[in-house]
């Protein structure tokens, strides 16, 4: 191995054991964001999921098409989007949000809002085929249904949960063209590895890729552990 190479690796360690104070404000604004954006994706989108489940209404159909086709849009057309809505000459310009924490939040709401409802959607949708009957002898519809089926279904949402942040946790063209990358303000781990790497300073991005795949196993993981548990659980219950 080339010795600079050799070099940063140890110098990243030193970093990470050393609880290196950048380092640490970027971990953690990260999570903030990431975190904060699952939980208001999650607040919109299971209602959303578990409504689009359990009713047919006009539209319906359309609706679920065009969140599926949202699922795949790429995060740079997103970010542009949002970076239009929230720019000076744009209609939420007034509220001076660009380049903040608040409109990273935004985006990466937006990103994973699909995901957390094509999910829910799915998760309730195979369920009530096992919880209709019981729900419509005991009378139960409206909002007492939609909340009782979320209860019912909150171990895989929570999978659904988890899903989503890694998505948000990951993504760095939207949040570059929202956040600007401003250096303790907006800079998250994404942004800061692709900026140390173009600018030579391995040292400060193998770190934060080190924590980063650290942070992609421990949510793959809750995953596949949340995943295992429910399955068990329904055997058990069925």
């Amino acid at each position: 191995m080339d010795n600079s190479f050799a070099q940063a690796f140890v110098k990243a360690a030193h970093l990470v054991a050393t609880l290196d104070s950048e380092l640490v404000e970027i971990v953690l604004l990260s999570l903030r964001v990431s975190l904060t954006a699952v939980v208001l994706a999650a607040l919109i989108g299971f209602p959303i999921g578990a409504v689009l489940a359990l009713y047919r209404f006009p539209g319906n159909r359309i609706i679920t098409l065009l969140i599926t086709a949202f699922m795949g849009m790429p995060p740079v057309v997103l970010g542009l989007i949002v970076y239009l809505l929230l720019s000076r000459s744009g209609p939420l310009g007034v509220l001076g949000l660009l380049y903040t924490p608040t409109a990273m939040i935004i985006a990466q709401t937006l990103l994973v809002l699909p995901i957390i409802i094509a999910l829910t959607r799915q998760t309730i949708a195979d369920m009530w085929k096992e919880y209709e009957e019981t729900m419509r002898s005991l009378n139960i519809r409206g909002l007492k249904l939609v909340r009782t089926m979320l209860f019912e279904a909150r171990l895989s949402l929570a999978t659904a949960a988890l899903a989503g942040f890694g998505r948000a946790i990951a993504e760095v063209g939207a949040v570059m063209i929202v956040g600007g990358n401003i250096r303790h303000a907006t800079r998250v781990m994404t942004t800061a590895i692709a900026l140390e790497t173009s600018k030579g300073e391995l040292a400060l991005a193998l770190a934060l890729g080190l924590i980063l795949l650290l942070l992609a196993l421990t949510v793959n993981l809750a995953v596949n552990l949340l995943s295992a548990f429910s399955a068990a659980r329904g055997y058990a219950t069925s």
